[in-house]
Formats: C-alpha cells, structure tokens, sequence
C-alpha cells in the first residue's frame, strides 16, 4: 500500500507515479485548481474569465496576494546604481497592482488581504508616492482599510498611518523577524469592524525552532572528505578562538532524514518518522573556515560578526572590502540561538552566506527544512523541484502559522 509518508521516505519517481495513479481522481483535481496565469492590461478577459469559473455563485470569499515585491524591497533599492535606477523606473512590475485592483472593481469580493514587502511603504514612482496611491486606489475601488495591528490605518487628518500596517512576524509566534505590510479590506456596504491580530506572549528562539532537527556536517565542493572538512572547520575556528573539542557530525543529510523527535505540535509530525528536505550545501574550504569563525565569534560575543571583525585572511576578495564605508558588512551573518532569525528570503537561494547555522561544529548554512522551520512550515509539507527552487519556495512564502491567523480573522468575520 503506497501512501504520502512512503513517498517521503523514499522519494523514487516509480513511488510518486504509483501515488498518481491510485488517488487519480484527487490528483486531477489538485491539477484543476491551480493555475499558472499571467496577470496583464492583455489578460484581463482571460483573467475574469478564470476567476468566473472557479467562484460561480459564491457570495462569501476572499482575494488574496500582492504585488511582485522585488520592486520595492529595500536592499535591492540600497544596490542600484544611476543605469539600474533608470530601467527601475520602467519595471512594469510597479504597476501591477492595477490588476490586482482590476479584480476587486469588476468581482467586489466582500474581504481582501494585501501583503508586501516593507519597502513599499517609502517606494516612489516616477515622483508618485506609490503606498498613497495603492491606498486610494482601494479606497476609490469601494473598501474601507483595515491594518491587521488594531491601530487605526487613517489619522484625522485624512492621511495614511503607513507603520499600523507593518506585521512583525516575531510578535506572532513566528520564530522570524519578517517585518510585512498586511493591507485588510472589507467593502464599504459591509458595516462591520474585523479583529486585530493578537499577539504571543513570548518569541520563539532560533534554537526552539529547530529543536529535534538531526545535526550535519556541510560538504567540500570539491573532493569532499571528512578529514578536510574538519581541518577546514578546526581552523575557523581556533581563529575565533573557540574550542575545538567539538563532536564532527557524520551526516550529510539527504531528501528524507530519519529522527525520532518530534517538533512542536504545529510543526511536527511523529507517523514521519523524520524530516525531508535536511541536506547540507557544499561549500568551498574558505567559506567554511569562514562560517566556523562566524559561530564561534557568535557564541563568544553574542552578535554576528561584521566584515572588519574578520581578520585579513578570512575575508572574502571584494574589491571594496577594506573601504571605510563597506557596502553590507554584515554579508556573512549567524543567525543566534536565542533570538528569532532574521528574514527568510529568497536570496537564500543564491548562497548561505546570510544564513549561517549557529552551531560551530556543524560550519554550514541553513538547510531548506531549517529554513522551513523557521516559516513555520510543518515537517510533513516537502518541497519538490532541485535544491534553489525549494529554498526560493520557502524564501517568498508568507509563514503559513501567520496566514493561518490571519486566515481565522478573515474566516470568523466573514
């Protein structure tokens, strides 16, 4: 009897065909109710069209999403040079909302909810202040704007309180500080007032996060040996001046990961029997000498080390990297134990650089399922397709235990 858990537990494509063809009916319809389709001025028949078909005669249901963010993040604005600002200035991306608000003008959902970056709020195009103008224009549209804080979203003088829509993650058991701008809208015939979000009453640590996740030690890219790796990290290390009397996981880790324990009851899944998605990077021998000093300066100081902390020899061969205002000081970052980690990001993708798993001994990055964790992705959600698009997934994702709060407001108003 082929089930989900035996897939996970040995992710062989003849084992996912299998599950395909025993629950056919229930796969066609996970195939029919999602769809890849191109919001556009083009699309917008197309798009009405699809939405027709899968609302009919509902009364009662929500719009959700936002627009592309990458757009008004903050660190891609803090990059751009006098070319990239110009080609900024022309990305189509910022005026994608407009079809998001196409959609609220012609269907009058009674409840929509709007997330984006934090960047969005000091965004401007072409010399218009693009959060006013997002606002108006879904205050124009028919609805009155709700932040999901319980702080009021308009002062008396007409103007929008931008702060009151910032969501902390961290305030709401989400062991993440992912600050985001959360924008609930309810129509105006609508008179009824939804619930703020509440908060927890304590923050969830890194450590707590990850607990029962099974420790790994990271790969050399190339000619990978145990013995060179510990040199690697011993080195790193004793750099720090750390203690290198530490256990050398024998681990690697891989797509299914056997552990006996379990993680909390939102995250954890004890018929599992483990975690998928828990395999190491590989990394160059000067980067994990590198995260191994990173750790252990973390453990010794209680902060992420900056760039000038490390010394000569293990700083990377950035052109600027010894200039007195260097650009991101902070590109090799620990996430610490006892605080909620930074933003999860797509860029996660990219390199562990930002991503740094506190723990000396182990001298490697995140993985996906630690950076799951970290979203609040339960332990029996596996991420599919290779390595950097499952980072990518996790890394655009809203922490599913928010939208789950979010989603209690939005269902108990509703």
């Amino acid at each position: 009897m082929v089930n989900l858990y035996e897939y996970y537990r040995r992710p062989e494509t003849e084992i996912f065909n299998s599950i395909i063809k025993k629950y056919c009916r229930e796969w066609k319809t996970a195939v029919d109710t999602v769809r890849q389709h191109e919001l556009s001025a083009q699309n917008r028949k197309s798009t009405r069209r699809l939405i027709s078909d899968k609302i009919r005669n509902t009364k009662s249901w929500v719009l959700v999403g936002g627009p592309p963010c990458q757009a008004y993040s903050l660190v891609g604005r803090a990059r751009r040079t006098n070319e990239t600002r110009k080609k900024f200035e022309s990305d189509h991306r910022h005026t994608l909302y407009v079809e998001y608000l196409d959609i609220l003008e012609y269907f009058q959902p009674p409840v929509f909810v709007m997330e984006n970056v934090k960047g969005i709020l000091s965004a401007s195009h072409k010399g218009s202040d693009i959060f006013h103008r997002i606002c108006e224009d879904l205050y124009n549209a028919g609805y009155e704007l709700y932040a999901l804080s319980g702080k009021p979203s308009m002062d008396l003088s007409g103007n929008w309180i931008r702060d009151s829509f910032i969501v902390r993650s961290e305030e709401h058991g989400v062991p993440q500080k992912r600050h985001r701008v959360f924008i609930l809208g309810v129509r105006k015939d609508i008179k009824k007032t939804p619930k703020a979000l509440s908060s927890s009453i304590a923050t969830i640590s890194l450590e707590n996060a990850l607990a029962g996740i099974p420790k790994l030690r990271s790969r050399l890219s190339a000619n990978d040996s145990v013995s060179k790796w510990k040199q690697a990290r011993e080195y790193g290390i004793k750099t720090a001046g750390g203690n290198c009397n530490l256990e050398t996981p024998n681990e690697t880790g891989g797509e299914f990961v056997k552990s006996r324990k379990a993680a909390s009851a939102f995250l954890g899944d004890k018929t599992l029997g483990g975690i998928p998605n828990h395999q190491s990077r590989s990394h160059i021998e000067e980067d994990i000498e590198r995260y191994a000093f990173a750790a252990t300066f973390a453990l010794i100081h209680g902060r992420s080390p900056k760039v000038f902390d490390f010394p000569r020899h293990l700083k990377p061969e950035h052109k600027n990297i010894d200039d007195e205002e260097v650009p991101f000081t902070d590109r090799f970052k620990v996430q610490l134990s006892q605080r909620p980690s930074s933003t999860i990001t797509c860029h996660i993708s990219k390199d562990g650089h930002y991503y740094i798993h506190p723990d000396p001994s182990q001298a490697r990055s995140l993985t996906v399922r630690e950076a799951a964790r970290l979203q609040t992705f339960p332990d029996n959600y596996k991420f599919e397709g290779p390595r950097t698009e499952q980072y990518k997934q996790v890394g655009n994702a809203v922490p599913p235990f928010l939208a789950k709060k979010i989603a209690q407001i939005v269902a108990g108003f509703l």
